[in-house]
């Protein structure tokens, strides 16, 4: 009786630990294991292997698990059979339940509630046991293969959203604060939001002819809240590039009038409505410069973007002492509707006089 119970503990055991490894490598953290492994972790670094192809492992696990519990109750059973007799049938009955709850369900949910430490721990055996059973797993794979080779690893993510609800839950959790998930969930967006969508508009730019003499501008130039000015041939869609402000208010304190605004201009980028953030903020580290024009679909100019704009992005409104306000588009489009509305109001004025009312 006792070598019977023994022998049901051991494949109840051995069952329980093949259960528990396997729910424990599907649920560890494929981001802290690569992190691990790349510090020099060498339990790490057995499971990134593991991770890298899961079919096999899984398969030895399961091999193990199966030759357990077939061999194991193969054996338990005719050993109840002759030290039981008739009991053999309710036996049968206790030990299928405990495969089922001790064997199973608990040593699963163990693996996964702790699959961190507990995967770390049998990385190693899992790889050797791998190995042992190197051609055996080479026939699984015959079979086997046509099924998974097209099969997406676990843990990979597929989408965005699923990283920005990773940032969600891990503010919600306190692995990061809430400012750093804002702060992912604002750099995921970059690629989204366009040069035309962050601009200063065209009316709202700063700008000045090429050929006007610094005598001739020196109050504009001290009124100006913007540290750059652009410099363009008689109409705003000619620009030929930006005046520096600080070195316009050195010439002037140079006693430099004389010069025109085309011996300060400084070569300027252009860029396309559709540039996405994320590369306008490789192209300004790229070329040093702070600004481009932006230029709309007829090749005239729209407005102007700066790496301020770009940032914004991702941080929210910026602003300094020196703005005279937040929202230039908004701004902007509010003064297009005024003079939309004082428009109406002349046209229904004129036809009101003409009607003599």
């Amino acid at each position: 009786m006792t070598l019977l119970l023994v022998v049901s503990f051991v494949v109840l055991l051995l069952s329980a630990l093949c259960s528990g490894s396997e729910a424990a490598l599907f649920s560890v953290s494929e981001i802290k294991v690569k992190t691990r492994a790349e510090e020099g972790d060498s339990k790490a670094q057995a499971l990134q292997k593991i991770q890298n192809d899961m079919s096999r492992p899984i398969a030895a696990i399961v091999i193990l698990n199966n030759i357990a519990n077939i061999s194991g109750s193969m054996m338990i059973g005719k050993m109840a059979a002759v030290q039981l007799g008739t009991l053999q049938g309710v036996f049968s009955g206790v030990f299928t339940f405990a495969v089922i709850i001790c064997a199973e369900i608990i040593p699963k949910t163990f693996g996964e509630k702790y699959s961190d430490p507990i995967a770390f721990w049998i990385a190693k055996p899992v790889l050797f046991m791998t190995w042992l059973f190197h051609y055996l797993l080479l026939i699984v794979d015959l079979f086997t293969r046509p099924f998974t080779k097209d099969e997406k690893p676990s843990g990979t993510l597929s989408h965005e959203n699923e990283i920005r609800m990773m940032a969600h839950m891990g503010s919600s959790q306190g692995i990061i604060n809430k400012n750093e998930s804002v702060l992912i969930s604002k750099v995921l967006e970059m690629d989204d939001v366009t040069a035309s969508e962050i601009m200063t508009p065209r009316v709202m730019m700063t700008c000045l002819d090429k050929k006007l003499k610094l005598q001739e501008v020196k109050d504009k130039i001290i009124d100006f809240s913007h540290s750059r000015i652009a410099i363009i041939d008689d109409e705003p869609d000619n620009v030929v590039g930006i005046a520096y402000k600080n070195e316009l208010l050195i010439a002037m304190v140079n006693n430099e009038y004389s010069k025109t605004l085309e011996e300060f201009t400084h070569k300027v980028k252009f860029v396309p409505e559709q540039a996405t953030a994320d590369k306008l903020l490789r192209s300004f580290q790229a070329s040093r410069q702070h600004l481009a024009i932006v230029i709309d679909q007829y090749s005239g100019v729209a407005g102007v973007v700066t790496l301020e704009d770009v940032l914004e992005v991702m941080t929210g409104e910026i602003v300094d002492e020196t703005d005279l306000a937040i929202d230039l588009q908004r701004l902007a489009r509010e003064n297009r509707e005024t003079k939309v509305d004082l428009k109406k109001f002349e046209e229904t004025d004129t036809e009101a006089d003409v009607l003599g009312t």
